[in-house]
């Protein structure tokens, strides 16, 4: 691999990778663009060279597309976050449809008999939980904000438009806070921040214990906040310990709803949850019709999380079996289980990464089965399932689709149906794909 800046060429862009870049040929040979979108004519500058494929980044846009819109955030050309604010929210989940078709055909040679319509909500201001890094920059100067494009460096941000609009807010406040901060008590790993229905909480995660007067400016910071009629609570995490609120003492748990199914989910800071509440609402509920458990039913959830759909299962009446790989979170599952008076749903803490066929048999039997796994996907459990044990309907919830796609291949192998998939805009603004697809046993 070549690191090389060449003069600028000219490319008719076709369409869209993973990333967002845009893809184009030039005298037979690939060019991924950054900052170009489908159908542009643009300039571009060649900053990366391998043997089948050039790296770019558009530095003329000479016909733009119809889609092209001004981005709304100033650090767009700078932060690593948003990767799609170039172009229309309609298009974009276009762009997203087109790359899970083209996934599944490259990657697993498998499409859908049905593509399902997109799914989606709020363009801005969406984003329930973050986490900010808070790093010095070479003038010494402290900053909070998101990793740089294509860089270790961190941009400071003073305002993110897909933050809602009252965590957006206190981003120069804490900018500032964080000055002070860190010269009293030295380093800080991140900021976490996570949006509740009632509480919103910030969680300070560093090296070493705070010192009294590092808790005493948390503590006005976190006065401060509570003056804006929005609820807010200050936590700490030093070290290994884990992390815990410091200010103030009493306030609602923090927890978001799915009214559909009258679902309470109470949660710490640090735990996986979705980021977009909205479309999480929208995505248990397309998830919950396509698997249309019924109560004379056994289902498994696995990579279950907190319940985010064992939970709603479990209201059908079904029997349903939560599986996840982090014990702390079965523990909180099980909780939530009891709070939302869910007794026919049993969480089981298993490394499913190491699913076997044996690990199959000894679960038994189960109708139905709903995945929803990181990124690597679930092929270990797709390729461990066999006879008599295969159950009759999956739903698969996908972050990636290139993994979807393998696993995909998997289940159509052992005789599944692949009946509908589709896109739903999870992360609006960014390349990150999120989709769910149905498969059916013959």
């Amino acid at each position: 691999m070549k690191q090389v800046v060449e003069l600028n060429n000219t490319a008719d862009v076709f369409s869209i990778d993973y990333e967002g870049r845009g893809v184009a040929r030039v005298n037979g040979k690939t060019v991924f663009i950054k900052g170009a979108l489908p159908t542009e004519r643009v300039a571009f500058r060649v900053t990366r060279s391998k043997k089948q494929f050039d790296e770019a980044e558009a530095t003329n846009i000479i016909r733009p597309s119809e889609e092209r819109v001004a981005p709304k955030c100033c650090y767009f050309d700078t932060c690593g976050g948003c990767v799609l604010q170039h172009a229309s929210h309609g298009a974009q989940i276009a762009f997203k449809q087109r790359i899970l078709e083209e996934q599944l055909l490259r990657i697993g040679k498998v499409f859908p008999e049905q593509i399902l319509p997109p799914v989606y909500g709020s363009a801005w201001a969406y984003r329930h939980r973050v986490r900010f890094s808070v790093a010095v920059d070479k003038q010494g100067c402290i900053g909070v904000g998101f990793q740089a494009r294509q860089s270790h460096d961190v941009v400071a941000v003073e305002c993110c438009p897909v933050l809602p609009d009252h965590v957006s807010g206190i981003l120069p406040g804490l900018n500032r806070l964080m000055q002070d901060f860190v010269k009293i008590n030295g380093r800080v790993n991140y900021i976490e921040c996570a949006v509740g229905e009632q509480l919103t909480v910030l969680n300070v995660c560093m090296q070493e214990m705070p010192n009294k007067a590092a808790r005493k400016l948390l503590e006005r910071f976190s006065d401060g906040l509570n003056q804006s009629g929005r609820k807010w609570q200050m936590w700490i995490q030093h070290g290994k310990k884990a992390a815990y609120p410091l200010c103030p003492e009493s306030a609602p748990k923090l927890a978001y709803r799915l009214p559909e199914f009258d679902v309470e989910m109470p949660f710490r800071p640090g735990d996986f949850t979705q980021i977009n509440a909205e479309m999480n609402a929208l995505m248990v509920g397309r998830a919950l019709r396509l698997l249309n458990a019924q109560p004379n039913e056994r289902v498994a959830d696995l990579f279950c999380g907190l319940g985010n759909f064992t939970l709603p299962i479990a209201k059908s009446g079904a029997k349903v079996v939560g599986m996840e790989g982090a014990d702390y979170l079965v523990r909180r599952a099980r909780e939530n289980a009891v709070l939302n008076g869910c007794a026919n749903a049993e969480f089981r803490q298993a490394d499913l990464f190491e699913t076997t066929p044996a690990v199959v048999a000894e679960w038994g039997f189960f109708d139905k089965m709903l995945l929803d796994p990181p990124r690597s996907g679930a092929y270990a459990v797709v390729q461990a399932l066999h006879a008599p044990y295969l159950p009759k309907r999956i739903v698969y919830v996908s972050c990636n689709p290139s993994t979807l796609a393998r696993d995909a291949a998997v289940l159509t192998g052992k005789g599944y149906r692949f009946k509908a998939a589709g896109v739903m805009n999870m992360f609006a603004q960014t390349a990150h794909v999120e989709s769910i697809a149905w498969f059916e046993l013959h």
